[in-house]
Parts: structure tokens; C-alpha cells; sequence
């Protein structure tokens, strides 16, 4: 059956994204920090995971410094100069929020696509 918006309805695409807060409305973690330390993880620096997402390090460092102060432990393991230069690596802490936040985010994605696809059909 055809509707009034059956000729745009392919034409609509799904955008959202996550973050948690404290009781204050502060914002403790979310989709560009969880990215950032994904980042950090992968490139071993918070520069070049900086650089590539189009972040300004200072904001990064204090985003990141909030995030520790709120759990009490540091996510960054941080190791300068040497031979080969310094870098960054997430702590066990770190890599264990990132693994929370993943397994978190899979299972929102799954539950608002299949809203998504039924707000489609509900239009169709």
C-alpha cells in the first residue's frame, strides 16, 4: 500500500549518538570520547588520535581528565621522549571501559535500527 510519504521514505537516514551524565548533567562518556580512546588505543598517541578526529588535544586531555576524576583511576598510561619518541596507551581500566562501552553500543544500535525500521513500516 502506498502512502503520501512512501516516495521519501528511502531517502531517510538514521543518525544518533550516546552519552551518559552524572546526576549533575555532566557528561561522563559518549560516542566522540569512546572513539578518542579507541583511537588513543590503536595509534599508541592521543596526538595523532587528536589529529586524525579533528580534536584539539588540550580539550581532549581535559575531556579525558574528567572522565578519570568521575571513576577515581586513570584510563592513560602515558610515556615520553625515548628513541623512539613518547606514547600513549589505554590502562586495563581503560581498555576495560572501552570493551563496556562497545558491547553497550552494539546492543543500542540493535534495538534503535529495529525502531528505526519500524517507524519506516509504520509510514509505508
Amino acid at each position: 500500500m502506498e502512502t503520501k510519504f512512501s516516495n521519501k521514505l528511502s531517502d531517510i537516514r538514521l543518525h544518533y549518538k550516546i552519552w551518559m551524565s552524572d546526576h549533575l548533567e555532566t557528561g561522563i562518556m559518549g560516542d566522540g570520547k569512546w572513539q578518542m580512546l579507541k583511537l588513543i588505543d590503536e595509534k599508541g598517541s592521543m596526538k595523532a588520535a587528536c589529529d586524525e578526529l579533528g580534536y584539539t588535544y588540550r580539550r581532549t586531555w581535559g575531556n579525558l581528565k574528567k572522565i578519570e576524576k568521575f571513576f577515581g583511576f586513570p584510563l592513560l598510561e602515558k610515556q615520553r621522549g625515548g628513541s623512539d619518541g613518547g606514547h600513549t596507551v589505554l590502562t586495563e581500566e581503560g581498555k576495560r571501559l572501552v570493551r563496556a562501552f562497545d558491547a553497550f553500543h552494539s546492543t543500542v544500535d540493535s534495538h534503535i535500527q529495529k525502531g528505526f525500521e519500524k517507524f519506516i513500516q509504520d509510514l509505508n
